[in-house]
């Protein structure tokens, strides 16, 4: 009986601990880390704080406030491995950064420095490519692993590299502060990308039954409110959150009861989540009452205009191709231009369409995209190109990484052949 007691102790420690990981990981690295300057420090002493959770919580119970005491033992870790680094002189600074923490952990609300870490891993000193993945270790805990695979690198070169970038914080001195007005509109963008890109992983688990990934996605949605709250002038943080939002609202319909791939047109509106659409709403047209339009905002009134088929039952595709006409103006960018295509499709006919499939196709970057592919499928069928449009199935089908695309993809495959 004991023996099931102590499984059933230790299962429940290591639930609160990953309960508390999930919830306060980037909060206790950012204040760690903005007391000691030292990203890496404050991540391997925030792990050892878990580990010695798991030891001792099973034994002695959950704190009443996990996140208090991870702090106060983490605290200890931190100047313990810098005396270790440096000896006794090196570590003497940490004393009294050691008092501070002490008082935090013993406060009942410990300061939330995450927008502060972002910035300072968006410094001008920090590799423009590495300030995403950094952003995502450092204040949301993915390993490099996974931030490896969102953006298609080996896992060692990605840890590599974030260890470099974490070195050069530490020496350079980078401030742990957002930035003021002057230096802000540079670095704003990269965290708005870096929070983008963490929704963007969290987004990849579509049913949401993977708590951690779903987890990501809604920390990605409070990140950009914090940005929005603290810095109330900025649209583009509005614009995002409006995105995010409009995106997390369909999650329910992305998948069918038996977790089958539904595109967006094809989805049951009734499942769409009122509520979010509404905040995103709000925050869109507070975004665009500054009078700054960019590409987030952009982005996000594409959103609602396929919403607008909520409301009428109708996707308003003109204003869908307009708005991909900024934004494709604004930013160059070749995804944009294919999704144009696409709602170029709903308005003038698939023809027209893949002439400007064949525009984007000039794009080296495209061809090597899946999307462009799946597209150039679809729309090939619709003109009756039934050998080109199998062809293209072959390399979207191929291409796709996730299991639920595939079959979608391969059904289409299926009933173009029978045709």
């Amino acid at each position: 009986m004991g023996g099931m007691n102590d499984a059933y102790d230790s299962a429940l420690a290591r639930e609160t601990a990953e309960a508390a990981a999930r919830r306060s990981y980037g909060k206790l690295v950012a204040f760690l880390a903005a007391r000691s300057g030292d990203v890496a420090a404050a991540e391997d002493a925030l792990a050892d704080a878990f580990a010695e959770a798991l030891v001792h919580w099973p034994n002695e119970g959950s704190p009443v406030n996990p996140e208090a005491w991870l702090l106060t033992v983490a605290r200890r870790k931190l100047v313990d491995g810098v005396r270790r680094r440096r000896g006794e002189a090196g570590a003497d600074a940490l004393e009294t950064m050691a008092t501070s923490l002490s008082a935090a952990a013993e406060a009942d609300e410990i300061p939330d420095r995450r927008l502060a870490l972002l910035f300072a891993c968006a410094h001008p000193a920090i590799d423009a490519g590495i300030r995403a993945p950094l952003m995502l270790q450092a204040v949301l805990g993915l390993d490099a692993a996974r931030i490896a695979s969102a953006f298609l690198m080996s896992p060692t070169a990605m840890g590599q590299r974030l260890v470099r970038a974490k070195t050069k914080i530490r020496q350079a001195g980078i401030p742990f502060h957002i930035p003021e007005r002057a230096e802000l509109d540079g670095r704003l963008e990269a965290v708005l990308d870096a929070i983008y890109a963490a929704f963007s992983e969290g987004w990849m688990d579509a049913a949401g039954t993977d708590v951690a990934r779903r987890d990501l996605a809604e920390e990605a949605i409070y990140l950009c409110q914090l940005v929005t709250e603290l810095l109330p002038g900025e649209p583009e943080a509005r614009g995002l959150l409006a995105l995010m939002l409009y995106a997390e609202a369909r999650r329910a319909a992305r998948r069918g009861r038996d977790g089958e791939y539904i595109p967006l047109a094809e989805q049951d509106i009734s499942l769409w989540d009122e509520k979010r659409i509404e905040q995103a709403e709000i925050a869109l047209r507070q975004a665009g009452a500054m009078g700054r339009i960019e590409r987030y905002q952009l982005e996000a009134a594409i959103q609602s205009a396929h919403v607008e088929r909520r409301r009428t039952g109708h996707a308003n595709w003109q204003a869908v191709v307009e708005l991909y006409d900024a934004l494709v103006a604004l930013t160059g960018s070749p995804v944009a231009a294919l999704n144009r295509a696409l709602a170029v499709a709903e308005v003038a006919g698939a023809e027209k369409a893949l002439a400007c499939l064949a525009e984007v196709s000039a794009d080296v970057r495209v061809t090597e995209y899946q999307p462009y592919w799946a597209a150039r499928a679809e729309l090939l069928s619709r003109t009756g190109a039934i050998e080109e449009a199998l062809h293209a199935y072959e390399v979207a089908i191929g291409m796709e990484r996730d299991p639920s695309v595939q079959q979608f993809l391969e059904a289409k495959r299926a009933t173009l052949r029978s045709e």
